[in-house]
């Protein structure tokens, strides 16, 4: 089994925030599944569901738990918790 977290990120075309998102995994040499939304409603309403709601992109889930946006994903990030959540030594 691998000890890598499932990663996913719904996001959309011509998104800065999904692109900084994305950048900011990358940097972490986070492999992860990018869904985009932009033309699939049945996308957008699976990401919806499993984020309580939310219909802005980026959503991002780690090991299916859902950490939130952009901002939520940074704010992890500065606290100093992403890596422990990304299992990043």
């Amino acid at each position: 089994m691998s000890d890598s977290p499932k990663v996913e990120i719904y996001t959309g075309v011509a998104c800065g925030y999904c692109m900084r998102a994305l950048r900011l995994l990358d940097s972490k040499n986070t492999a992860y599944e990018q869904i985009d939304t932009s033309m699939n409603s049945a996308l957008r309403a699976e990401m919806r569901s499993r984020s309580g709601g939310r219909h802005t992109v980026p959503q991002i889930f780690i090991d299916n738990e859902h950490i939130g946006d952009c901002e939520e994903l940074f704010r992890l990030e500065n606290a100093g918790h992403l890596d422990r959540l990304l299992r990043v030594s």
